[in-house]
């Protein structure tokens, strides 16, 4: 037994070769990172990994070396580590498989496939310190090369499309307490439908939009709304303020357009929540397994670009306060109204969906993840109209 723990144990590192390759992964370009990831696994007393990225619509794991095939999502231990975010080790014919989820912050990048002739628990924290740095330097060098956003796309992407994308955060951001995620279909044709989160000290910023229109001029509306809104964000204006910095983008630029939203604050640590709803569906507010009616719903205001038409109106700004657990909705059109046979999906099954899946413990991407896949479905994977899902929830801690 002493000898096989012997066996076992990891090898001591040489911390200089280690910080030399680490320097180099950051500074190596992108297309080259695997053989540098695998000299570092080496050097950690490792045989091997492999780096999988998710594709755009998360259901498949991409590799980054050419020679490796990828991986399902749903119907592979690798997708169970991405799907759950925990750790997954398999072991067969004196070979171990360790596969760690890839997260950036909140976001869900892919996984690490490290491959050992033993693992104990100093090799496992290897493989776990490799996959948090290996996040850092995708999600750094994905922001200036095209190379990692071509490996995870499957489809060729129309021009809306493509600038909306651009301007899109990650799909998931969040810090102790709270949690904001997103997705939106179809991932490749979208043209009017855009979300936004950011987080600024305690406070939260979630919004979603949804552009007049199925063509360029609807992305467009939508980019300069959302442009508009990270200008007054972060010019430290309140909610009314940015609005009216939309409003007055739009009739400026865009005279003929509107653009319908919801414009979200929440204070991290007292659990209000500050919203504006501009000719939206109103949010839902989910506590506990039920949907509370008509919580979140008030009096409806104009869309965003119509009061140079309608006439100058105060934007008014409704609040509420949360309660540990809840998770706030936000939604376009697209998703309730999906239709299959005549049958909308329907704003029942919506909510139903995913509350069914929060009481099965998913984490709220996967949940969303989920639903979207639930919604093309449901349409035979043609969607008639944009459909996008913003989902915040707020957990404080040891409350």
């Amino acid at each position: 037994m002493a000898g096989q723990d012997r066996r076992s144990a990891a090898p001591e590192v040489d911390e200089q070769h280690l910080l030399d390759l680490l320097t180099e992964a950051q500074q190596t370009v992108p297309y080259r990172l695997p053989g540098v990831v695998n000299r570092c696994a080496e050097l950690l007393g490792l045989c091997a990994a492999t780096v999988y990225l998710v594709d755009l619509q998360q259901r498949l794991l991409i590799p980054l070396e050419d020679t490796v095939e990828p991986l399902s999502v749903e119907a592979t231990e690798a997708g169970w580590a991405y799907r759950t975010l925990s750790v997954r080790v398999h072991e067969t014919g004196g070979c171990v498989t360790v596969w760690i989820p890839l997260v950036d912050g909140a976001e869900r990048l892919g996984v690490l496939s490290v491959r050992a002739g033993a693992l104990d628990g100093t090799g496992l924290r290897r493989c776990r310190m490799l996959a948090a740095v290996l996040a850092m330097v995708v999600t750094s060098k994905r922001a200036y090369s095209d190379w990692f956003v071509a490996r995870t796309r499957r489809l060729d992407m129309e021009l809306p499309a493509e600038m909306l994308r651009a301007f899109l955060p990650p799909r998931s951001i969040g810090r102790a307490g709270v949690t904001s995620t997103a997705v939106l279909e179809p991932a490749y044709e979208i043209s009017g439908d855009a979300f936004d989160h950011s987080l600024i000290r305690n406070v939260l910023y979630a919004s979603i939009f949804d552009a007049m229109g199925h063509d360029l001029a609807s992305g467009l509306t939508t980019a300069v709304a959302m442009a508009g809104c990270r200008s007054a964000r972060r010019s430290g204006a309140d909610l009314p303020d940015t609005v009216h910095t939309v409003d007055e983008a739009l009739a400026q630029w865009l005279p003929d357009q509107f653009c319908t939203g919801v414009l979200c604050q929440l204070n991290i640590d007292a659990g209000l929540l500050r919203w504006c709803n501009c000719g939206h569906p109103p949010p839902l507010l989910i506590r506990g397994e039920r949907v509370l009616d008509r919580a979140l719903e008030r009096a409806p205001q104009p869309p965003m670009g119509l009061p140079h038409l309608l006439g100058p109106a105060r934007r008014e700004v409704h609040e509420t306060v949360l309660e540990p657990g809840d998770r706030v909705l936000l939604y376009t059109d697209g998703v309730t109204e999906a239709r299959a046979g005549g049958t909308e999906f329907g704003l029942d099954r919506f909510a139903d969906f995913i509350i069914r899946s929060a009481a099965a413990g998913q984490e709220p991407a996967e949940v969303l993840r989920l639903l979207i896949h639930a919604i093309l479905d449901h349409q035979d994977h043609n969607l008639s109209d944009d459909a996008t899902i913003l989902l915040v929830e707020w957990r404080p801690p040891g409350r």
